[in-house]
């Protein structure tokens, strides 16, 4: 039996990128936070101000042996913009940065690879500018951001920006969709 892996995104707000990630097999635990930055215990409010360094993200626990972490990766790259830097959308500030935290060295590897491979194909009409560092500083969001959209289907913004990116995902990864 391979161990639980875990892996840390920011792709703009984290309320989105929980949404699509809480909808996929394999993983098992997504949690919101913010991570790679340098207050200890930052609030919402300290983060969105852009004083403390830190990236919206969602941590990511996933069985290896259900969803790769190129999975991931393909996911990720698909439901956000990676070529916005400091921004995702209207959401703006280095809070919104897109990023890749890995804990293991493999992680590392198949995002570098990834960039690499998408870099050299074009895929996008503006250079990648998604950061791959490890994971430092990370400090989970409060109770109020965890599963917000579940929570929260018809507030503006979910209706607006997350819902998209969950629909998004759902056609673009029928086949990673949990049941």
């Amino acid at each position: 039996m391979t161990a639980p892996q875990t892996i840390v995104l920011a792709g703009g707000c984290f309320w989105c990128t929980e949404a699509v990630y809480v909808k996929v097999r394999g993983v098992t635990d997504v949690e919101s936070g913010y991570s790679n930055g340098t207050a200890q215990r930052p609030s919402y409010e300290q983060v969105c101000s852009g004083s403390t360094g830190h990236a919206e993200v969602v941590k990511l626990t996933y069985d290896p042996q259900q969803i790769s972490t190129r999975q991931i990766l393909e996911i990720f790259f698909v439901v956000h913009d990676p070529t916005q830097l400091n921004r995702q959308g209207n959401d703006t500030g280095t809070q919104y940065r897109s990023g890749i935290y890995f804990t293991t060295d493999e992680q590392r590897q198949v995002a570098e690879d990834m960039i690499r491979e998408m870099s050299r194909d074009h895929l996008y009409d503006r250079p990648i500018v998604t950061e791959v560092q490890p994971l430092a500083n990370y400090w989970p969001a409060e109770d109020y951001h965890q599963d917000f959209f579940e929570k929260n289907p018809y507030q503006g913004y979910c209706v607006a920006v997350a819902a998209p990116k969950v629909a998004k995902f759902r056609k673009t990864f029928a086949e990673l969709v949990k049941d």
